[in-house]
């Protein structure tokens, strides 16, 4: 036992752990689904919403947005300019104090020099560079803001730079030469195929402290550099025109003054053929509201992060095709956000995943869609909010105490028929035999059985024949063919009823599957043409943005299901919201008119009278109180002698739950 050791598994997940438990996710689905929402809508309604004690991403999004506004009140982006100038007026004003008591010929002289340095700050430092600086204040106050801007330029291109340059000399700015032309070499050898990893960790070994954000290969240190970059150039292209010239003048003085601007061009040129998006046109100037001015290091650094916090903002919204939570970058979410987002992005990634792995969801050509295995738990969530708003009591069965193939033993036998599935009642066939005189003496049996020592040897037996056979006889379920027309037309969204009539659909279903499963259900569609919907169907179904309401084309459908099934007793529940506008032509085609057509009208009430004589009584749960649909409705009860119930969008899965079971339970007697 000495060669084994305990401790926690390492291997990746825990291959112990139970399954991730998704049945609150699917139940929250369903709320938006039952409500009318399509199921991608509604996964993504309740990743924005959070649940099971996580952050949502309209939670992440609402943090993003008030980072935003913390980064842009930072400061103003012209600030680099602001300082430069106050130390060079430092430096001047330092000079002619120092000037003013001398009363000699050559201090004037200094003096004019000084009065003829341009308003531009760059070209000032330029003309001030070769100066005889006859102040030691001045002079070092001049070399400090020039210290300041190679430390600024550098760390606008490598973040962290002017942390490595607190103390610059010459063998400072040697090393950040020598680490751009091996950066450079790098780049170009990675474009001939010739980088290897190695090649990255040595040069990390040699410059790393350049990089504090520590790029674990050299896609990562360009997508660094690439986003510095970009928030440089977008600094500039926010600045005026004259204040953009004069730092980008200011910005190529320090390179050259510090013998780097010939490395640093041949490394922006490798980065560019790199990555040609580099120089794209088109940034948004950055709003800073802010009224303390930044370096350009501070400022290219919030440029930076307003840049991926716009990034990542887009990625939350999830607002275009195909968006899932994949594409949300863990690493801008941990910059942004902190630690925790990071675990409440990996929970939400966890319930999307795990919904699709336990057979709740499934993407069909890019499109989400309910398993079946979700729509039944959706039916079903349908059904108990349909029971809880029934009375208690009264709901009884339907049972039918008559010969047939289903339901409880009676107690009595009949005679085997060819094509029977019921159990044998092997009493009541021995019986037969018997009373047929079917009893055989030992000589009789077949010789397997007259063998010595076998069970029974000796003892008289019993020979059936087929007219001996019995089959226990059962109460048989009166069985129903029910079919469910639902309007599926524009006006049913516009009055708020169409999330409504998907529920009690759905709850029909779940109600017949589970407690009625010897019945029929066939659920039609119509709007300008009428279809059969699928279970899984519904789910996903949403309204048409269409013309018409076809009960015509509904009821022929329904007819040709009830005609398959002439056993079933014929249950036909319509809910609609207006009169039939539209039919179907001969052709195939539909048309639509408004008001609705006689003819309309007349193939509509056609199929009614059908209806009535198939004996199917058609009851219609109005969604309107409309004068055209109460005339149209009340013709159709006097034809068929169905019922009429008008029905309010909250109350409907109630009424026609309700009035399915009274329909079974006086179909049964």
């Amino acid at each position: 036992m000495s060669g084994y050791r305990y401790g926690p598994y390492t291997g990746g997940p825990d291959p112990l752990e139970p399954p991730y438990d998704v049945r609150g996710a699917v139940d929250a689905l369903g709320e938006s689904v039952l409500e009318g929402t399509d199921p991608s809508s509604a996964l993504r309604d309740l990743l924005r919403r959070g649940m099971s004690g996580h952050r949502g991403l309209d939670d992440m999004l609402r943090r993003v947005r008030e980072r935003q506004r913390e980064v842009r009140n930072r400061g103003r982006l012209d600030g680099m300019l602001e300082q430069a100038r106050a130390m060079l007026d430092k430096a001047i004003g330092e000079e002619r104090a120092e000037l003013f008591p001398d009363p000699s010929d050559a201090a004037r002289m200094r003096e004019q020099e000084l009065d003829s340095v341009p308003s531009d700050t760059s070209r000032a430092i330029r003309q001030l560079s070769d100066y005889d600086w006859q102040s030691a204040a001045a002079r070092q106050t001049f070399e400090e803001l020039k210290d300041l801007l190679r430390r600024e330029i550098l760390d606008s291109q490598f973040q962290g730079m002017k942390q490595s340059l607190s103390q610059p000399d010459t063998e400072a700015m040697q090393r950040v030469k020598d680490m751009m032309s091996a950066l450079t070499q790098m780049l170009e050898a990675d474009a001939r195929g010739e980088h290897e990893q190695q090649d990255f960790d040595d040069f990390m070994a040699e410059y790393g402290e350049m990089f504090p954000d520590n790029p674990a290969n050299l896609e990562e240190l360009v997508d660094s550099l690439v986003r510095r970059m970009q928030a440089a150039q977008r600094l500039l292209d926010s600045l005026s025109e004259d204040q953009r010239g004069e730092l980008s003048n200011l910005m190529s003085q320090a390179m050259e003054d510090a013998g780097l601007a010939a490395e640093m061009a041949r490394l922006a040129g490798a980065l560019r053929e790199r990555r040609p998006d580099l120089d794209a046109e088109g940034w948004p100037r950055a709003r800073m509201s802010g009224q303390e001015p930044l370096g350009l290091s501070d400022a290219t650094t919030a440029l930076a992060e307003l840049a991926d916090l716009g990034e990542l903002e887009d990625s939350l919204r999830q607002d275009y095709p195909g968006a899932r939570l994949d594409d949300i970058d863990e690493e801008a979410v941990r910059r942004a956000l902190g630690r925790q987002a990071v675990d409440d992005m990996e929970a939400l990634r966890q319930i999307e995943r795990e919904l699709e792995r336990q057979g709740y969801l499934q993407r069909t050509d890019g499109r989400l869609e309910l398993t079946p295995k979700a729509v039944r738990r959706l039916g079903e969530t349908a059904l108990r909010k349909v029971f809880a708003e029934l009375p208690e009591g009264g709901m009884g069965d339907h049972d039918q105490h008559d010969a047939g193939q289903a339901g409880e033993f009676t107690g009595s036998t009949r005679p085997w028929q060819f094509g029977d599935e019921q159990p044998i009642d092997a009493a009541a066939t021995v019986r037969n035999a018997l009373l047929r005189g079917g009893m055989t003496a030992p000589t009789d049996l077949p010789g397997p059985l007259r063998r010595p020592g076998r069970a029974g040897a000796g003892h008289p037996g019993v020979r059936l024949e087929v007219g001996d056979f019995a089959v226990g006889e059962t109460e048989r379920r009166a069985t129903a063919a029910v079919c469910l027309l639902v309007d599926l037309s524009y006006s049913m969204e516009l009055r708020g009823t169409w999330g409504a009539a998907k529920q009690t659909a759905l709850a029909l279903h779940a109600l017949v599957r589970t407690k009625y499963p010897q019945d029929a259900i066939q659920v039609i569609g119509f709007s300008n043409y009428a279809r059969e919907l699928r279970e899984t169907d519904l789910a996903g179904l949403t309204w048409d943005m269409v013309q018409g309401t076809n009960l015509h084309h509904a009821l022929v459908l329904a007819g040709r299901f009830l005609d398959r099934r002439p056993e079933h007793n014929p249950v036909v529940l319509v809910i609609t919201d207006g009169e039939p506008t539209a039919h179907l032509r001969r052709d195939g085609q539909y048309w639509f008119d408004w008001p609705p057509s006689p003819e309309t009208l007349e193939l509509t009430l056609a199929e009614v009278d059908k209806m009535t004589r198939r004996q199917a009584t058609m009851n219609i749960f109005m969604l309107a109180d409309d004068e055209r649909l109460t005339a149209f409705v009340d013709e159709v009860a006097r034809r068929n002698g169905g019922r009429v119930l008008r029905a309010l969008p909250e109350s409907l899965g109630e009424y026609v739950v309700r009035d399915f079971l009274r329909t079974r339970r006086e179909s049964s007697r």
